[in-house]
């Protein structure tokens, strides 16, 4: 783009835009892959610290695979609704009054505990590379995460398009600098502790990893001018990820061990790998961190204008006042100390995703296919929408949430007995 063009383009941001922005394909997986890049794949091979790299293996697969047909779910429906609507207004208009609401928690739910995350994890992370206070690295990273998240959708596609190919770059250097290390033992991979109340709750984790569903009819809006490129994107961008979450912790636990992996990976990892992949290794995870505050960050921003029914497009004085309620809560959280663990902090999110992720993309796409406004450009295939696929996202999901919370307050060994 030329200086001209991105003035002018950056100017039509500042003022708004008469209508939604467009995103091309490539803009679109990014903001899929940057949304699900952030702390969670940053803290997934953590997760998997008392269990092993098999049970996290697995969670990952199952995850994957069923996040991306509900995904295709919310797909199909929203390009069967001629109003950009964010899920709490497909619940609305596809499930009833009252899913507004439980929709709208968990949005909130997920966004918030996310965005505490990745201001505790920046902190981390800054006062680890340059001795910066805590509270200090979180303020700097605040400042362009909300500045970007203030300029709306297509100012967010275009840098996490732009932010996610420095990091695959980096991401293939730490993965291959890796393989090259003497002390390497991938006997570490088949290290494996059988305790149920450490596997199960992995699930949350990677729900939480996965949760890009909600940013969906956020995707579609930027894809009105051609539909038939949001299942694309989505199944690219999730395959994308999927080799990522399975690449990163692998490469740790072959380095360090199980015993030695960081809750903030990049921490530990780079460290193991060399003083120059130290830095690197650090940069990816604040590059990671940047592009998922924006993909939830937007989400959320979204999602709170529709409930008190406010164009946060094109009026930046709505988008600033929404986003002070967005972006300011976090940071306090986090600079007052009132939230001191990452792990923490992602725990409830993954269980209200998981309860609800299960079962309103189900129901969101049924009444879709009955009550829908239009004619939609592409549908999912029977193969993903049968009886049998439908009951066994609704079983793993429920029950992999009541026993991580089960787990989490010391009831499984009970429950299993």
């Amino acid at each position: 783009m030329k200086l001209k063009e991105a003035k002018q383009e950056f100017i039509a941001e500042l003022k708004g835009h008469p209508k939604t922005k467009q995103l091309t394909f490539l803009e679109g997986v990014a903001m899929l892959v940057g949304t699900n890049i952030g702390i969670g794949i940053l803290s997934v091979a953590y997760s998997a610290k008392a269990a092993g790299f098999v049970p996290l293996l697995f969670w990952l697969v199952i995850g994957g695979i069923l996040s991306t047909i509900t995904m295709l779910y919310i797909a199909e429906a929203t390009l069967r609704t001629k109003a950009h609507l964010q899920l709490t207004g497909l619940s609305v208009k596809y499930i009833g009054p009252i899913a507004k609401y439980i929709m709208f928690i968990s949005v909130a739910t997920t966004a918030i505990g996310a965005l505490i995350s990745y201001e505790k994890a920046s902190g981390d992370i800054l006062n680890t590379m340059f001795g910066i206070p805590n509270k200090l690295g979180s303020i700097l990273f605040f400042i362009p995460a909300a500045g970007v998240l203030w300029l709306g959708l297509k100012a967010i596609g275009r840098g996490e398009k732009q932010v996610v190919g420095i990091m695959f770059g980096i991401l293939c250097v730490l993965i291959i600098s890796t393989f090259f290390k003497a002390e390497i033992d991938f006997g570490h991979l088949s290290e494996m502790y059988w305790e149920w109340k450490a596997i199960i709750p992995i699930f949350s984790m990677v729900v939480f990893v996965y949760s890009a569903q909600y940013i969906v009819p956020e995707m579609a809006r930027g894809f009105a001018h051609k539909p038939q490129m949001l299942p694309k994107a989505i199944i690219l961008g999730n395959f994308i990820v999927f080799c990522m979450l399975i690449l990163i912790p692998l490469s740790a636990i072959i380095l360090e061990g199980l015993e030695n992996v960081s809750e903030v990976v990049t921490l530990s990892w780079g460290k193991a790998i060399g003083e120059w992949a130290f830095w690197i290794s650090n940069l990816f995870g604040l590059f990671a961190i940047l592009t998922s505050y924006w993909g939830l960050g937007g989400m959320f921003v979204t999602n709170i204008a529709d409930q008190i029914n406010k164009d946060a497009d094109n009026n930046l004085k709505v988008r600033f006042v929404i986003l002070l309620f967005v972006a300011l809560p976090p940071l306090l959280l986090v600079y007052f100390n009132l939230v001191t663990s990452i792990t923490d902090a992602l725990y409830y999110p993954g269980v209200a995703g998981a309860l609800i992720l299960s079962i309103f993309p189900i129901l969101i796409l049924n009444n879709s296919r009955k009550y829908g406004d239009m004619q939609t450009a592409w549908q999912c295939p029977k193969l993903i929408t049968n009886f049998g696929v439908k009951l066994t996202i609704v079983v793993v999901y429920v029950s992999a949430t009541i026993f991580s919370i089960a787990a989490k307050y010391n009831l499984l060994d009970k429950i299993l007995e």
